[in-house]
């Protein structure tokens, strides 16, 4: 029996529970561990919604790395803005090194494709894109994620990070709208 819960007046039903994250997250890190053996990668997590993914992927890929952060948003409510901001800067060197960028999850990927052909421009070694969640059926970039959680359909999530206006981001679960709500 699926779980369900309440943000806001919307209901949420579990979409992917605890355990299934886990076991998903320790297998991209063993990928990257064995990806970046002898290099010294940069996480480069997405706040806010990216921060616990970030961090158990750094826990689960056993390599000597960095962490940084960037703050982007196109997001109010359950709906893109379709105006990206970016609130916090880089504020790691990242010339000849190699980069992973941490994203929760990739919607229509504008807010990411704006970010990557940025991020191209600083002289990076390499960028790999590690993300949480993909919705195939809402991107509208060519991109693709060299490590991906799941592939989810086009319903608003909540929960491991993700939030709904500030609720839900502390839920050890991902939660999916309820089509009833």
């Amino acid at each position: 029996m699926k779980k369900h819960i309440t943000a806001h007046g919307l209901s949420f039903e579990e979409l992917l529970d605890a355990p299934s994250l886990a076991a998903r997250i320790e297998a991209m890190g063993r990928q990257i561990q064995q990806d970046y053996q002898g290099k010294r990668p940069v996480f480069l997590c997405i706040l806010n919604g990216a921060f616990i993914f970030a961090a158990d992927l750094v826990r689960a890929a056993d390599v000597e790395c960095e962490l940084s952060f960037v703050k982007l948003s196109s997001y109010r409510g359950t709906q893109s803005t379709g105006q990206i901001s970016q609130l916090i800067g880089l504020d790691t060197d990242l010339r000849d090194r190699h980069v992973i960028v941490v994203e929760d999850i990739i919607d229509s990927g504008e807010t990411l494709n704006h970010f990557l052909a940025q991020l191209a421009q600083t002289g990076v070694a390499s960028i790999r894109l590690a993300a949480l969640l993909l919705k195939p059926t809402a991107l509208k970039y060519p991109l693709k994620a060299d490590y991906l959680g799941f592939e989810i359909e086009d319903r608003f999530v909540v929960g491991y990070g993700l939030d709904y206006d500030g609720l839900c981001r502390n839920l050890p679960s991902v939660y999916q709208l309820s089509v009833t709500s």
